[in-house]
C-alpha cells in the first residue's frame, strides 16, 4: 500500500511534518468527525492529547489553527474523531475535508512505504521499463496526492495511488508508473496543427487506491 506523502520542513529543522489523515464529514450531533488516515499506524498518531495542523482553504474560519484529538473511536470498521473546541454538528460540519498534519522527531523510524516530497522529486519515471519523465513536484489535494512528472513534451499530472505508482525505489531514484490509457500515450502524438500540447491531463475520474 502506499501511504501519503509527507512533507518535509527545511534541512535542520527539529521536526519533520506528516499528513496523517482528512476529516470527511460530520458524525452525530456532538461534534465527532468521520476520518479518512493516511497513516498505517493510527494508534501512535490518533493518541488523546495529540495535535494537528490544518490544511484548509484561506477562506476557512479554522485556516491558521490547530486541533487537539480528545478520543478516536471505530464505528463499523470507521474510524471517528473527537476534537477540543469542537463541540456540535456545525462545528464539526466546518472543518470537512481539512486533511490533517503532525510533527514527527527526525530521529523517529518512518512508517512502512512513506516517502516524503523530498525523496519523490527528482526521481525518474519508468513506464514498461522506459524512461519516461521525472517528478518535479507532488500536490497534495482533499481527495489525493498528484506527481507531477515533467516529460520531454509537457507535464503530467499522476495520482500517487498504488494503482497507478505500484513502485517506488529511493536507493535507484526511480519509481514505475502502470498509467490508464491516455495518461502517457498522446506524448508523441502532435497536437493539432502540429504543435506540441502543452497543457497538463488529469484523468477525468482517476482510478480509486487499492
Amino acid at each position: 500500500m502506499i501511504v501519503g506523502p509527507a512533507k518535509a520542513d527545511p534541512p535542520g529543522s527539529p521536526a519533520t511534518r506528516l499528513r496523517v489523515g482528512r476529516l470527511t464529514k460530520a458524525h452525530g450531533l456532538k461534534g465527532a468527525l468521520k476520518l479518512e488516515l493516511f497513516t498505517d499506524d493510527p494508534e501512535r498518531r490518533f493518541t488523546p492529547g495529540a495535535r494537528f495542523s490544518l490544511q484548509v482553504p484561506t477562506t476557512s474560519p479554522w485556516h491558521g489553527k490547530n486541533l487537539t484529538l480528545s478520543e478516536l473511536r471505530w464505528y463499523n470498521g470507521q474510524p471517528v474523531g473527537f476534537f477540543e473546541g469542537v463541540a456540535d454538528r456545525t462545528a464539526a460540519e466546518s472543518l470537512a475535508k481539512a486533511i490533517l498534519w503532525i510533527e514527527q522527531p527526525t530521529d523517529e523510524q518512518p512508517e512502512d512505504d512513506a516517502w516524503y516530497d523530498f525523496q519523490l522529486v527528482g526521481l525518474r519515471v519508468l513506464r514498461d521499463g522506459d524512461d519516461v519523465g521525472e517528478v518535479i513536484r507532488v500536490e497534495h489535494f482533499p481527495a489525493q496526492d498528484l506527481l507531477v512528472v515533467r516529460t520531454a513534451e509537457r507535464d503530467v499530472l499522476v495520482p500517487f495511488v498504488s494503482a497507478i505508482v505500484p513502485s517506488v525505489d529511493i536507493e535507484a531514484g526511480t519509481l514505475v508508473v502502470t498509467p490508464p490509457d491516455g495518461l502517457f500515450d498522446d506524448l508523441d502524438e502532435p497536437a493539432p496543427g502540429g504543435a506540441a500540447d502543452t497543457a497538463a491531463h488529469t484523468p477525468t475520474t482517476p482510478p480509486s487506491e487499492q
